[in-house]
């Protein structure tokens, strides 16, 4: 069986999609059962500080926990919600209440049976401060308590409606973990989170290797799924492999099977390689992007904040550091969003006279010897801190190009380099006039995590980076949730994103993507799970060559 190479990784990309993201070897003959000592070697491009996905909340948790933990729900591609560890539920008339019934029939790889004790305990765990839960914790902010009736039956009470529940719970940040392993101290559980799912993880070497073994018993694949049983590789190798090139070095070579954060330099090549596949597949939520801070000046300034978004040449940027491998972002949602409107695209397109106009309207008159604007004696500085570990070398090169921009309107962009800890600490204090951020998320109720008043607070990181606050925006985004109408959810959804849009909170960049590519000489069917399009390595398969 042969798979054609398209002309462009764009091309690619949509062929992938319409093909499922069923990517299947280029090499002769088809895929066979895995051997006794078959391991796949997946290369990762970001250190995980914490393998549980419900503390912090970052994607390199999360790909990782798509391939050993399962969900209460699961999500197709279109969507629509189906039972996985749930196999049926039930919603109050006034929405507060969702009754779930479990399978009695699956266990967590330390033994625990999985009951409608252990929906329960994670539950608990994600909104508990001490589990420090910035993302799986955040989907939870309605979150009351959990009855449990039975072995089988939990009442999980919310204290309004929340038509996003059962999306949240369908990604692997919410995945379900054994309630005995729970219990102990966080640093433990960090290292050896234990699931209900087809892989456990048997040892963590931090900042190099997590090490997984295939659960013999596994047998609740979902129903994305294209086996049902164990997976058929019986290990996985997870490296940490920050340096792009080295990453992409090691797939060349044949040392690793596969790997994400795909270097976009090496795009070319690698689609040349009859031996390589490519997937690229943009992920729901909100975009990568630079939060303009409201909270303090310059940017309290809607007029600032508008010459700012004007200033910038994003596109051309993109298409020079990226290669055509992603897609400009055009709107405060990412295209593959549900609700997602294109109506605001270009609304902030590159306009240097009117960049001018609004900065000369907000008083920045005058210029120094440098071309930097000054106003009363102050140069109008923006203070960016930067964590150039956390990001592509392409984004880094990208920030670079927009300083540069904004210079020529007369803003001066201090970038201001340090490690992830010091960034985040001044990020939460909001000591910043930029920020660089993104969030994934598999609902438009992304919306009010990044954007509503309730989430410019948080026990883990502040996802409202724009520190903005809007009665109005407030009231429709709990209007969405309120309601299960898909026509009443996507009118409110458009105000929401022409309220966001209007008031110039984000230099929109690019949609964040699943950027992967793997060895098909060895290998086949590394697919992505549908929620955030992670990878996904259950049907991976042994290629018999």
């Amino acid at each position: 069986m042969t798979t054609a190479s398209p002309s462009t990784p764009r091309t690619l990309a949509l062929l992938a999609a319409a093909a499922g993201l069923l990517l299947t070897t280029s090499g002769c003959g088809g895929p066979a059962a895995a051997s006794e000592d078959d391991t796949f070697v997946f290369a990762t491009g970001k250190d995980i500080s914490c393998l549980d996905p419900h503390v912090n909340g970052d994607m390199p948790q999360a790909s990782l926990a798509a391939n050993y933990l399962d969900s209460l729900v699961s999500q197709d591609r279109e969507g629509a919600i189906h039972p996985w560890l749930a196999t049926e539920w039930s919603v109050s008339e006034d929405g507060l209440r969702y009754t779930f019934t479990v399978r009695d029939d699956v266990f967590f790889t330390d033994g625990t049976p999985f009951t409608a004790e252990a929906v329960k305990a994670n539950l608990d765990h994600m909104v508990d401060p001490d589990t420090q839960s910035g993302t799986a914790g955040g989907y939870l902010k309605p979150y009351v308590g959990t009855e449990v009736l039975d072995e089988r039956t939990a009442v999980v009470t919310l204290n309004r409606p929340y038509a996003a529940f059962l999306e949240v719970l369908a990604q692997p940040f919410l995945g379900i973990q054994s309630p005995e392993a729970l219990k102990r101290p966080l640093a433990e559980n960090c290292n050896s989170p234990v699931g209900t799912g087809p892989y456990k993880i048997v040892d963590y070497v931090q900042q190099s290797t997590v090490s997984l073994e295939r659960n013999e018993d596994y047998n609740s694949a979902p129903p994305y799924a294209q086996h049902t049983g164990p997976a058929h590789i019986e290990r996985v190798e997870w490296r940490i492999v920050p340096e792009d090139s080295t990453r992409y070095g090691l797939l060349r070579a044949g040392q690793v099977d596969a790997l994400d954060l795909m270097p976009s330099v090496h795009f070319a090549e690698a689609e040349a390689d009859p031996d390589v596949e490519l997937i690229l597949q943009d992920r729901p939520g909100n975009p990568t992007n630079l939060n303009l801070n409201t909270t303090r000046a310059p940017f309290d300034d809607l007029r600032v904040r508008k010459a700012f978004l004007h200033s910038a040449y994003v596109e051309a940027g993109i298409d020079s550091v990226y290669f055509g491998t992603v897609t400009p972002a055009s709107g405060p949602l990412s295209s593959a969003t549900t609700y997602y409107s294109p109506d605001f695209e270009d609304v902030y397109a590159p306009d240097p006279e009117e960049a001018a106009r609004l900065l000369d309207d907000a008083g920045w008159t005058e210029r120094d010897e440098e071309g930097y604007r000054v106003k009363d004696g102050e140069r109008l500085t923006l203070h960016f801190p930067y964590a150039p570990n956390s990001w592509p070398t392409a984004h880094q090169a990208l920030v670079t190009q927009i300083q540069a921009t904004a210079k020529k309107a007369g803003f001066e962009v201090l970038i201001e380099n340090g490690d992830l800890a010091s960034v985040s600490k001044r990020g939460n204090s909001s000591d910043y006039d930029l920020r660089a951020n993104y969030w994934n998320t598999n609902t438009a109720d992304v919306l009010r995590i990044v954007f509503s008043t309730e989430y410019t607070k948080s026990a883990g990181s502040v996802p409202n980076g724009s520190g903005f606050t809007d009665p109005e925006l407030d009231g429709i985004l709990g209007d969405a949730l309120a309601s299960e109408d898909p026509e009443v959810r996507a009118d409110l959804y458009y105000r929401a994103q022409q309220i966001v849009s209007d008031n110039a909170l984000q230099l929109r960049l690019y949609n964040q993507a699943s950027q992967l590519a793997f060895r098909t000489d060895d290998h086949a069917n590394l697919t992505l799970e549908p929620s955030l399009s992670l990878p996904y390595l259950y049907d991976v398969t042994a290629v018999d060559n």
